[in-house]
């Protein structure tokens, strides 16, 4: 007997976001494994305590980069678009089904008018390096553009040494498609020039002791 499936597609239900994500997902495992936290601590000087619009969440910039490089996804764009309609995303990301996640145009602006490459260098290798420790980059390989780089022999070290390596390469990868999309879609490409500034409370401190230097004299 042929059965008609009825569409349910406006149907109300009372659900959480947290129900709806399987326990053993990868995403749930390296949230467990990995502090993310952190990431506070590798820019809080790259923001301004009390001045200027709320910005996104640095965390969640890292982790959208992350997931685009965990699952293959072909572009930064990409991720953003994905993120918007994947519940698991969302969730790892720590937005509701209905929360506006963040636009591509304000992920480039982040990294390239406020971090720095040095920043991202340290933020990437770090988030590998945790991902390494809790077990999740296999022992005989390190995960790098979409390529396994196969270990030697002593595997733990390999590891160790190609964890740098892929930060670099994520972070430089991250910049040339932020100035190629920006290119594509008729927009200036970032100049290398604009370093990202620190916070207006470092700027202050590093005026006042020049003013100190200046009474000095």
């Amino acid at each position: 007997m042929m059965q008609r499936r009825y569409e349910n597609r406006y149907q109300v239900e009372m659900i959480s976001i947290e129900d709806l994500v399987p326990h053993d997902h990868l995403l749930r495992q390296i949230s467990e494994a990995v502090d993310f936290s952190k990431i506070y601590e590798f820019v809080e000087e790259l923001y301004c305590d009390d001045n200027g619009r709320p910005s996104v969440d640095p965390v969640v910039l890292f982790k959208m980069v992350l997931i685009q490089h965990l699952y293959g996804l072909p572009s930064l764009r990409r991720t953003a678009d994905e993120v918007s309609l994947n519940i698991a995303y969302r969730w790892f990301l720590g937005y509701g089904l209905t929360d506006e996640t963040p636009h591509f145009s304000t992920i480039s602006y982040n990294f390239r008018h406020r971090f720095n490459a040095d920043t991202i260098d340290k933020i990437f290798a770090w988030i590998l390096s945790e991902a390494a420790e809790a077990g999740y980059l296999k022992p005989e390989a390190v995960f790098i553009d979409g390529t396994h780089i196969k270990a030697n022999a002593n595997t733990k070290k390999k590891i160790e040494i190609e964890v740098p390596v892929a930060a670099k390469r994520y972070a430089d990868e991250l910049l040339e498609e932020i100035n190629k999309d920006r290119q594509e879609h008729g927009k200036k490409p970032f100049d290398d020039d604009d370093t990202p500034k620190t916070s207006g409370k470092k700027k202050d401190n590093t005026s006042k002791k020049k003013l100190k230097k200046l009474r000095k004299k």
